[in-house]
């Protein structure tokens, strides 16, 4: 037994891999194709495709009456996305910033932050929760498919000669980038299957409860396609699709999963109070943290990357040494609320406003 789940962790890993492999080439090839911006491709079409598995794992879960793992699922994948992914690409290579995030999709994520811990706030998600929540991913992306066929009309449909330096292809090349883009989706919806299966019997055993299992384990394993595709375009060079993908994931993630999840489940899903006093701060922190980092320069540099990352490791700490009861666990939320990210938040700042006063 033990081995056979080794076996479908190492399955589900290389799926991922070759997933957003495809995924990135047929999407990006068809935002190009299209004259659409490769960024509305990243915080839409591959965004939430590879959100994909947080939405089967959170509405299954809901429907079975499992809300920890549900609510678990989101928190944690958003904190995954930003921490750990940006942080990841980022070291990878320096990634540029679209103005757009800045002034339109970060703070969206924000918002779509705040509304989903104000409406946990009574300790549950009902079906008028999930209407509410579910209509703002609809109206969000009717809104970014109007502003990338807006493009089009105006005169940015050469984006494919500018992107790949030869002529759009014909109607069989174009049926081909469908096929990348399906074939990456479903070999990450698979591989993510396996994965988490696998992590989650592991997790069992060790055990750890529902909402751990749900803001750690399920929700990394549920976010590899989100790192798998977000590295992938980094070191492709396709940054709009690196970045867009994290945003869009996350307000997808808040929106539709969220939405959808309270829409299903056959009672009001329970919200942890321990997750509304610590991981919805938490995910809210993050989301803000992204808008002096990004606008400082319009891009994530390595350091920044490499910030994110090492407070993604001390979250993860911090869940794991709660799970165990351990002692030391304390003194890790007092260094984390109290030192580290107030002193962070006022670094991040202090950067904005001298980039704010260099600009003006």
């Amino acid at each position: 037994m033990t081995l056979m789940t080794f076996v479908y962790l190492i399955a589900g890993l290389a799926l991922l891999v070759a997933g957003a492999e495809a995924l990135v080439r047929g999407a990006a090839r068809l935002a190009a194709r299209f004259g659409i911006p490769p960024l509305v491709i990243g915080l839409t079409v591959v965004a939430f495709g590879t959100s994909a598995p947080e939405m089967a794992v959170s509405v299954q879960s809901a429907s079975n009456g499992q809300g920890d793992i549900a609510v678990g699922n989101v928190l944690g994948s958003n904190i995954f996305n930003v921490l750990m992914i940006l942080g990841l690409s980022a070291l990878v290579i320096p990634l540029t910033v679209s103005r757009q995030l800045i002034r339109l999709d970060v703070p969206l994520m924000i918002g779509a932050s705040l509304l989903a811990w104000l409406l946990a706030i009574d300790q549950h998600y009902g079906r008028l929760d999930g209407i509410l929540l579910f209509a703002g991913i609809v109206a969000y992306t009717a809104f970014q498919v109007r502003s990338g066929l807006s493009a089009k009309v105006n005169g940015e449909s050469n984006e494919f000669e500018v992107e790949y330096g030869e002529k759009p292809e014909g109607r069989l090349a174009l049926l081909g980038h469908l096929g990348f883009v399906v074939l990456g989706l479903a070999l990450l919806v698979w591989g993510s299957s396996l994965l988490v299966d696998a992590a989650v019997t592991l997790a069992r055993a060790l055990g750890l409860s529902e909402l751990v299992i749900g803001l750690t384990i399920v929700a990394a394993g549920t976010s590899l396609p989100e790192l798998a595709t977000s590295v992938m375009a980094a070191l492709k060079g396709e940054r709009d699709i690196a970045v867009g993908n994290i945003v869009g994931s996350n307000l997808f993630n808040l929106l539709a999963v969220l939405g959808l999840a309270g829409l299903v489940a056959p009672a009001p899903i329970s919200v942890s109070p321990n997750a509304l006093a610590f991981d919805y701060p938490v995910m809210v922190a993050v989301a803000v943290a992204c808008l002096p980092i990004f606008f400082t320069g319009y891009r994530i540099n390595r350091w920044e990357g490499l910030l994110f990352f090492g407070y993604y490791l001390a979250y993860a700490a911090y869940q794991v040494l709660f799970a165990t009861g351990a002692s030391a666990v304390a003194l890790l939320h007092t260094a984390l609320v109290w030192y580290a990210l107030p002193l962070t938040a006022l670094t991040l700042l202090v950067i904005a406003a001298r980039e704010w006063q260099r600009r003006s």
